[in-house]
């Protein structure tokens, strides 16, 4: 079993071997995270499949935990197993908090089959197109939908769909609205239902020039502290010379003192810009000796997480890292600032669940207790002004928002270090 998967890792870059796979087989017989089903069970399910044999996890999750441990032996290679995996099921989409989203699950896959051309429209035509007003009306629109909706629609304005101006569907157009499926093309949607899993930046990375890190060290406040174990040569040369005898003198390293505080907006839009980012997380790790990261989505909520397989496991609320970490630190978003108004301005408007309070009010928290804090874009700036999210971002941020280019780092590290 597993052969075809064998294949897609290696195709990826992964160092995985007949070993693995064996590996992985011996654990399956074993019955390892395999789900118990009655000898009924088994009967229905085996006239219902192809091949009787195929194993039935406890859930896709197990699944995916048993791979991973019997294929990867070098967390390095995370990043491709992930994008591995996600080729080898690619369609498999079941996640959401929100009891009406996950209604979505009993839609067939057919309706969300694209067999027309994706929908692009003009900006006036977008503009033309009805718009809810609210996240609560959009809602509850998408309920009646899913009441009355019986069949499969394409190319339509109305019914849950694809290719078409309907705000409930994919690969159509439309300026805000429900994405069911599909890929992320417009950045416009209000909610979206699919799991995502999210990949840790690469700290490793090695840098193709040295352009960013230098740019860092803009951000530098040196300073002697700890254990005097460095030899002073200029005292020494010094008393020596005063003494007429050897007159050692040691002295504490020169550090850069500088705190550092990362947020970094990962998933969705974001995916272009990996290796962009990958850069400038190699260049902090190896600048910063004292650097601090998380990860949010699109817009800071009321928690952040260290680790994206473990982000709804482990989480970290943003209060506390509001009384970990002290106003000295100097706090830097990463981030496109693209996203629905819905976001950073409503109550509940996050894609992936229901925030008790806006994104703005989050971001607002930030600034108020940080003394210096800015906002890195890697979208191109000549692009700014006609996303209204980047724009009222940037001006919660005091105009502190700067291109992800060197020169846009120089400034930025200009600022923070003022």
């Amino acid at each position: 079993m597993f052969i075809k998967l064998f294949y897609t890792l290696r195709t990826y870059g992964m160092p995985v071997s007949t070993r693995e796979l064996l590996d992985l087989n011996a654990a399956l017989e074993q019955g390892l995270m395999m789900q118990q089903r009655s000898q009924d069970e088994n009967a229905n399910n085996d006239e219902q499949r192809n091949d009787p044999e195929l194993p039935v996890f406890a859930s896709r999750e197990d699944m995916y935990r048993l791979i991973r441990l019997c294929m990867v032996k070098d967390e390095r290679h995370f990043d491709k197993f992930d994008r591995a995996m996600a080729d080898y099921f690619e369609g498999v989409d079941s996640l959401d908090t929100d009891e009406l989203m996950a209604k979505l699950t009993d839609i067939p896959k057919e309706w969300l089959d694209l067999k027309l051309d994706p929908k692009n429209l003009t900006d006036e035509q977008r503009r033309l197109l009805k718009k809810y007003g609210s996240l609560e009306e959009l809602m509850k629109a998408l309920e009646e939908r899913l009441k009355e909706q019986k069949e499969r629609h394409q190319g339509g304005s109305k019914w849950v769909g694809t290719g078409g101006t309907s705000p409930f569907g994919a690969y159509g157009d439309h300026p805000e609205g429900v994405r069911v499926g599909g890929e992320s093309r417009k950045r416009s949607a209000a909610k979206v239902w699919e799991q995502r899993k999210y990949r840790n930046l690469d700290e490793d990375r090695q840098l193709g020039t040295r352009q960013i890190q230098m740019a860092l060290r803009n951000l530098r406040q040196f300073a002697r502290t700890g254990q005097a174990d460095e030899l002073d040569i200029k005292e020494t040369i010094k008393r020596t010379a005063k003494k007429g005898v050897l007159d050692i003198h040691m002295q504490a390293e020169r550090r850069n003192r500088v705190k550092v505080l990362m947020l970094f907006d990962v998933g969705g839009s974001m995916d272009i810009h990996v290796e962009a980012l990958e850069k400038l997380f190699s260049a902090a790790k190896n600048e910063f000796k004292t650097l601090e990261f998380f990860y949010f989505h699109n817009c800071l909520y009321d928690y952040v997480w260290q680790d994206n397989d473990r982000r709804h496991s482990a989480p970290m609320p943003t209060f506390e890292l509001l009384s970990k970490y002290g106003r000295e630190y100097r706090v830097i978003f990463v981030g496109d600032a693209s996203m629905s108004p819905y976001e950073l301005f409503t109550v509940g408007g996050s894609v992936e669940y229901m925030n008790n309070e806006a994104g703005a009010v989050w971001l607002k928290r930030v600034i108020e207790h940080f003394d210096k804090v800015a906002w890195l874009n890697p979208e191109d700036p000549t692009y700014w002004s006609y996303t209204q999210t980047i724009v009222e971002i940037k001006k919660l941020f005091n105009n502190q928002m700067y291109p992800m280019t060197l020169h846009g780092v120089e400034e930025m590290t200009a600022h923070l270090a003022r």
